[in-house]
């Protein structure tokens, strides 16, 4: 049983179910989109099998998520009342984007970074055939330091190794940077004018991948004078 705040009041009661550590985190990954448990890690890759699978539990106990098997194949859903939740979880990043900007070493993470990409690419910008872009981050560990994202159609995968085909692009920076262009923290043109950001391709390419990779989707949330 969780604990309670004693109050009748209704923000008390919703944050009973909302306040435990990671669950807003977990709904905002189901809100994304994310429905079987595997997915729903890698957006929250610092949360542990066990805890997510507990905090999975009491969402459904909640009202909040539907469990659903299929094939033998679990998924995770938001209910009605779950995904009321949108328009909280947008207003509290929109909030964050604008109120909390400092980010600390441990806030960086290669893996979250390239999944949340994954998700977000503007994929209408993307020429047609298949159309490759190497990531390479110098502030991070080896195993860690490159990335390739093939876009194919509607098809988007991001790979942590050579998936062997050839690269249209081949973009340079730190984590931090990009983590920053990707918050809407720095801008494209300002970190590639800077050499913040370094794209080896043909000069047309070079100018088209800002547009492809784009920014979050919080990225555009204007930030106080």
């Amino acid at each position: 049983m969780a604990s309670t705040y004693g109050q009748f009041c209704p923000v008390a009661k919703a944050m009973e179910v909302l306040d435990e550590r990671w669950t807003l985190l977990i709904v905002r990954e189901l809100l994304c989109g994310s429905t079987h448990f595997n997915d729903l890690r890698r957006g929250v890759p610092r949360m542990s099998p066990t805890l997510l699978s507990k905090r999975l539990r009491r969402l459904e106990r909640a009202g909040v998520v539907e469990r659903r098997v299929v094939g033998g194949r679990t998924s995770y859903h938001l209910t009605r009342g779950g995904e009321e939740l949108r328009g909280v979880v947008e207003a509290l990043g929109a909030w964050g984007v604008r109120w909390v900007g400092d980010l600390g070493q441990e806030d960086l993470d290669p893996h979250l970074l390239m999944w949340d990409l994954k998700r977000t690419l503007p994929l209408d910008r993307w020429p047609r055939e298949r159309t490759v872009v190497a990531f390479t981050y110098t502030d991070v560990e080896p195993r860690a330091r490159r990335w390739w994202v093939v876009v194919d159609g509607a098809s988007v995968d991001v790979c942590d190794a050579d998936p062997g085909f050839e690269v249209d692009a081949a973009l340079t920076t730190t984590l931090r940077t990009m983590t920053e262009i990707w918050r809407g923290d720095r801008a494209w043109e300002e970190a590639v004018r800077g050499r913040l950001v370094a794209i080896d391709a043909p000069a047309d390419v070079v100018r088209a991948v800002p547009g492809w990779v784009g920014i979050s989707t919080l990225g555009a949330v204007p930030r106080p004078a």
